[in-house]
C-alpha cells in the first residue's frame, strides 16, 4: 500500500510541474480539449511519468488516453521497472 501512495505522489508532483490539478472533477478534464494541451506537451507529460515512476506504457496503449485519470489509473496498473 505504501508503494502505491509514494507512486500516486509522485505523479501527482509531475501534474503539478504542467500545471495540471487533480482535485475534484479536474481529474477528468481532456487533455486536448479541456487543458488545451498541445499532442506534444502530453507525451512530454507521459514521458516525464513514465521517467519519475518507473513504469512504462505501451505505445498502442498511449493512444487511448484523454484524461489525468486515465493516465494514472493506467501507470498504477503497470509493473515497476527497476
Amino acid at each position: 500500500m505504501t508503494t502505491n501512495y509514494t507512486t500516486l505522489k509522485k505523479a501527482i508532483e509531475v501534474f503539478h510541474s504542467y500545471g495540471i490539478s487533480l482535485s475534484g472533477s479536474r481529474k477528468n478534464d481532456h487533455f486536448i480539449q479541456t487543458l488545451r494541451m498541445d499532442p506534444i506537451f502530453v507525451n512530454g507529460l507521459i514521458f516525464e511519468l513514465e521517467l519519475e515512476l518507473q513504469r512504462f506504457i505501451m505505445e498502442e496503449n498511449v493512444m487511448d488516453i484523454q484524461t489525468p485519470r486515465e493516465l494514472i489509473d493506467l501507470l498504477m496498473k503497470l509493473p515497476q521497472h527497476n
